[in-house]
């Protein structure tokens, strides 16, 4: 960029230095770097490359290239600080960002060699029409599906998508999403944005920043190992020996925590027992180690503290409370490790009457109004949601950015950071900035992946071969590039 708020030289939306303002990637830029607490003055290390847009009535791929730059921006600023240990103010690095490769990161990253990936969503999961309009079955985890069937009435081998819609246009969307997710299971009625805007939840959204900051100085009286410790990496690999403890799944934070994988944190994910998502493992284990641990056990919640007490990032996506009934709440991870930074992501926020509800990037979209609105724009007969589930990469990128940032902040002052973002907050800033071109629709498209996009080498994922997309990103002097594979999950140890 040249400056936070200028459009960018090379960016899509300008034509012969006059660009159609306001520019979408400018404007998340700006929003995404000052709510993690960056300096808006270094955002003119960012420009972005190519050409073209995801088709969507919003400015998908713009979010796309603005999150990762701006995830990018806080390595190249962390490499500069390694760079500078005697505070020399040494520029930080240029950071680029294919807009088009980062689109494509948002839908997959990899192509399978010799194999075919399995189905990514459950038989029954998908949209209905109910009453009076469409609400949203989320049933990809097996107790979600249950759950659903349940309120439906409807026997486990007697369900398919026929039986499903013949019982669901008998309720009232509004009651059925209530009724599942009271069950547990997980639902959402298709609302539109304004719609949203006077909901509770919605209201509660919006009055949120897009990332709540929580300093917690350290203890005077009790110095900890994390405290204005010189950093562990180095320039080309600045997360090198930074412990990241991994406890979120489908999909926000898996993407977050890849992110810092690939500029060589060691990355622990930890699952509970019988937990899976084998449609997803070959994108987001990749560069991690996957263990396991039951935290209702007590021998497990001992193993988890012990490796918490070690890390110096933790990332989580439980429902705001679920930590806090094992005895992990915010206050224990504090005393446990006063150091940390702690980042978390939830579904609807974190206040409202909606804050602990489970959630996922389709039903926000269903319940913010975003798939209503390019139904209506599209002029279709049914809920048009976004090409690529962009809430939850979008919100990876935004919590590795975060995470980094928090790491910069520990080294000057000593203190642990707490970051709160949720998916609802995402789709806020998206729906905040329309595309810079007023007919979205017929905006170019990007050209199709080609054999050049993809790294040459194949490796392996736990599931079979793949060639992995090229990096989306280019930080000078800083390569992108993952130490481990993708695996299964459960495969190592819990230890670091």
């Amino acid at each position: 960029m040249t400056g936070a708020n200028a459009p960018s030289s090379n960016s899509p939306f300008s034509s012969g230095g006059k660009p159609d303002a306001p520019v979408p990637f400018n404007e998340f830029v700006r929003e995404i770097w000052t709510a993690a607490g960056g300096d808006p003055a270094m955002t003119i290390a960012i420009s972005q490359t190519g050409s073209g847009a995801l088709p969507s009535v919003f400015a998908v791929s713009d979010l796309a290239a603005s999150s990762v730059a701006c995830a990018g921006l806080a390595i190249a600023e962390l490499s500069a600080l390694i760079g500078d240990p005697g505070g020399h103010n040494v520029p930080v690095p240029a950071v680029s960002v294919d807009r088009r490769l980062a689109s494509a990161w948002f839908s997959t990253s990899y192509r399978p060699v010799g194999w075919a990936p399995a189905p990514k969503w459950d038989a029954i999961a998908g949209d209905y029409h109910g009453q009076d309009g469409w609400i949203r079955l989320h049933t990809n985890a097996p107790h979600h599906r249950q759950a659903a069937l349940a309120v439906l009435g409807i026997a486990p081998d007697d369900a398919t998508r026929q039986t499903v819609a013949a019982t669901v246009k008998n309720w009232p969307i509004n009651a059925l999403e209530t009724a599942i997710v009271e069950k547990g299971g997980c639902a959402a009625a298709m609302r539109s944005i304004t719609a949203w805007q006077q909901h509770p939840q919605g209201q509660a959204v919006a009055s949120e920043p897009l990332v709540h900051v929580e300093t917690h100085p350290l203890p005077a009286s009790e110095p900890h190992k994390n405290a204005n410790s010189p950093f562990t990496g180095t320039i080309d690999r600045p997360l090198a020996g930074i412990k990241v403890l991994d406890l979120t799944r489908i999909l926000a934070g898996p993407v977050g925590t890849r992110f810092l994988a690939g500029f060589g944190a060691d990355v622990l994910r930890i699952d509970p027992p019988g937990w899976d998502e084998p449609t997803i493992l070959p994108d987001v284990t990749l560069g991690k180690r996957c263990a396991r641990l039951d935290l209702r056990n007590d021998h497990d919640r001992k193993t988890f503290r012990a490796l918490l007490a070690e890390a110096d990032i933790l990332v989580h996506g439980y429902r705001a409370d679920a930590l806090e009934r094992l005895g992990l709440g915010d206050a224990a991870r504090r005393a446990l490790n006063p150091g940390l930074i702690d980042v978390a992501l939830n579904a609807y926020g974190w206040s409202g009457p909606w804050r602990f509800r489970r959630g996922f990037d389709s039903l926000v979209q269903m319940s913010s109004g975003i798939a209503d609105h390019g139904m209506k724009r599209y002029q279709s007969d049914k809920p048009t949601p976004l090409p690529v589930q962009a809430l939850d990469h979008a919100a990876g990128y935004i919590l590795a950015t975060c995470a980094i940032r928090g790491l910069i902040k520990r080294h000057k002052n000593g203190h642990g950071t707490c970051y709160r973002t949720s998916l609802a907050r995402v789709a806020a800033l998206l729906c905040q900035h329309p595309p810079a071109s007023p007919d979205v629709v017929s905006s170019p498209p990007f050209a199709g992946l080609a054999d050049n996009d993809y790294m040459q080498a194949t490796e392996p994922s736990g599931s079979g071969n793949v060639q992995r997309l090229r990096p989306p990103l280019d930080i000078e002097g800083i390569p992108m590039r993952w130490s481990l594979p993708a695996g299964l999950l459960g495969a190592s140890p819990p230890a670091w």
